[in-house]
């Protein structure tokens, strides 16, 4: 099952296991059970510290558990956890075998003392790469409290199960049977949603802080540059960022970020807090911006207000608050989103293996992911509003050479259509002819490129047409003593190297600005 080259990978990180453990696998005869004991006999081969058993009771086969003696640990992958979930799977394998979690003590302690009962079942794809931060902070958990137990499912896998719950996008979590949480999720954020009075303790504890030097709201590219440069400076520095990453962790393949010759959004965003943590830098994560009351006069201190009720003061600020994917603001996508209207083709699009999908955007990313996406679903109807394609001449080519796409140009989405449970179909109208057109399928993708995320801030800064913040060749803004950078403004070209750029760039002129006024 596994290579020579990743047996010897696996052997070292299990060479750090210091508490025995068995692996309890729940088989059939399918052939993917078959697949799964191989994988498992290639661990256990590896280290005398592991044992299997192969007369596991789950229902879900193939599946299998990890049980360590004098320890209720509730563990359990349901599926084969490959492609990007082999991580998870190393990771669970350590933890269970004792090694400690780079967790943050405080954390860990929180997780401990977690009281109730929580089941969590969460739903992933191999190719998605946003699943295995969810995976990866559940099983943790699961690891730490005895009260907390997860299954982690392979949705691609268990298609009837998938089906009985409507579930269209991953990762989806239920707790305790009910739906949870979909998308993107770490410890804490999970932590906030089971611990109710986690919220109001971080909210004190900011509240309590002393102003900030320089405060970077964002903890994209551009927020990460910006905190590094200033902390390098020895001033005090703070981050306020609603996800470290931003929009990075949505990212799949980054191959144009210079001196990185190929990596993935998820593995830089790591690399970019990490990279923040070498410093004096005090994050906090969790927080979404919602005001900011500039300086009542040249030295003041400006204060950005947070959904949770916190509050911070700083004699300069960063909005770095990135941008998120532009919707199509029609009759019935909100109400089903998740449940057929998707966002990420790569996460969400083995869920849609065998049916009919429609791609919205002719750009780049919307070729993209009907190349990706034609490789796994029935049939492909990709719709441009324009009267042509704006896609790279390659990608045009390769899309043309594909027998199971259909290209709809001019033409205009006006509704996404249900049963009340998922996506059924999506009228648009032909700019051409006015006549509106029904399309019967199964899933829908969103690929019309970004919107600032800089509602927060009307009224208070100056915005262009389109919401951007406003900003000169220093970043300045309308505002003495704010600036901004990365996506969320008027800076040309929404790409990951340039918002490293503006970062910096407005990290430095807030010192320079510092220097100056006081």
């Amino acid at each position: 099952m596994l290579d020579a080259n990743l047996k010897t990978q696996l052997k070292a990180y299990l060479e750090k296991v210091t508490q025995p453990f068995e692996i309890v696998a729940s088989l059939d005869d399918s052939a993917k059970s078959q697949e799964l004991l191989a994988l498992l006999k290639d661990i256990v081969g590896l280290t005398d510290k592991i044992t299997l058993k192969t007369d596991g009771s789950d229902a879900r086969r193939p599946s299998f558990s990890l049980n360590r003696s004098g320890a209720d640990i509730g563990l359990t992958f349901a599926g084969i956890p490959m492609g990007h979930e082999f991580t998870s799977l190393v990771l669970a394998l350590l933890q269970v075998g004792g090694h400690p979690s780079k967790l943050d003590a405080e954390t860990i302690e929180q997780i401990k003392s977690i009281e109730g009962r929580f089941e969590f079942e969460t739903y992933f794809s191999l190719s998605c790469q946003n699943c295995p931060d969810v995976v990866q902070a559940l099983n943790l958990m699961a690891v730490l409290n005895p009260n907390i137990r997860n299954v982690s499912i392979d949705g691609a896998l268990f298609q009837e199960e998938v089906e009985r719950r409507q579930i269209m996008a991953v990762p989806s979590i239920y707790l305790n049977d009910e739906v949870f949480a979909s998308g993107r999720m770490e410890v804490k954020e999970i932590l906030a949603k089971i611990d109710t009075g986690a919220a109001n303790r971080d909210a004190e504890k900011m509240n309590a802080k002393d102003a900030f030097d320089v405060l970077v709201v964002g903890g994209g590219p551009a927020g990460a540059a910006a905190a590094i440069y200033a902390a390098r400076k020895g001033i005090r520095t703070g981050v306020a960022a609603e996800r470290f990453g931003g929009q990075v962790l949505d990212t799949m393949a980054i191959e144009n970020f210079i001196s990185v010759q190929e990596t993935e959004g998820p593995k830089l965003a790591r690399a970019l807090e990490e990279h923040v943590r070498q410093y004096d830098v005090d994050i906090m994560d969790l927080q979404r911006a919602s005001a900011l009351i500039p300086a009542s006069g040249a030295g003041g201190l400006h204060e950005v207000k947070f959904e949770s009720g916190a509050s911070l003061k700083a004699k300069t600020v960063i909005l770095a608050t990135g941008a998120r994917w532009r919707e199509m603001n029609v009759p019935g996508e909100k109400e089903y989103k998740a449940k057929g209207v998707c966002f990420c083709p790569h996460c969400d699009g083995p869920l849609f293996k065998g049916k009919r999908v429609a791609v919205i955007g002719g750009g780049n990313s919307g070729v993209e992911a009907a190349i990706d996406l034609a490789g796994i679903v029935s049939h492909v109807t990709l719709i441009e509003f324009d009267d042509k394609l704006r896609a790279d001449a390659v990608l045009q080519k390769k899309l043309a050479s594909l027998a199971n796409v259909t290209v709809i140009k001019s033409a205009l989405t006006t509704e996404v259509k249900g049963d009340g449970q998922k996506v059924t179909g999506l009228v648009y109208k032909d700019r051409v002819t006015e006549e509106l057109k029904t399309v019967e399928l199964e899933g829908i993708f969103v690929q019309i490129g970004l919107l600032p995320n800089s509602d927060w801030l009307k009224g208070t800064i100056e915005l262009s047409p389109r919401g951007e913040i406003v900003a000169d060749a220093r970043g300045e803004t309308s505002v003495p003593g704010v600036f901004a950078a990365g996506d969320v403004t008027t800076v040309p070209y929404k790409q990951i190297v340039i918002a490293v750029g503006e970062g910096a760039k407005a990290s430095l002129s807030a010192f320079d600005h510092l220097i100056r006024t006081t």
